[in-house]
């Protein structure tokens, strides 16, 4: 599976014909919410959350993994679960999103980069 960077919008129609490459109905997807963009398709969150860090300078605190079912609207469309979210250092200790002000972010970058 190829990781694609999406740093301007795509629709749905694009995410669905890249959850139908992967997985079937979902994609995974690591977002960057200080440089707002994300990297989905990868067949691994840490193989996302790496092209990000080396090739567009993001920084681990600011990277967070999730699922995308892009056929499905509403809360479901997001699942905040991946096991690169698991960041002691950074407060984050379960492979959700534990501080409300992080999950918010990445919904808006999700929205924006999502159409």
């Amino acid at each position: 599976m190829k990781i694609k960077v999406i740093k301007n919008a795509i629709t749905r129609i694009e995410l669905i014909k890249i959850a139908r490459e992967g997985f079937g109905e979902m994609v995974k997807g690591v977002v960057d919410i200080e440089q707002e963009m994300m990297a989905v398709g990868g067949e691994m969150h840490m193989d996302e959350q790496m092209l990000l860090i080396e090739q567009e300078n993001s920084k681990q605190e600011f990277v967070w993994g999730i699922n995308l079912y892009p056929e499905i609207t509403g809360d479901d469309f997001i699942e905040f679960d991946s096991m690169i979210n698991l960041k002691p250092a950074f407060g984050n200790r379960t492979r959700g999103i534990d501080d409300p002000e992080t999950k918010k972010k990445i919904v808006e970058v999700v929205k924006k980069l999502v159409k």
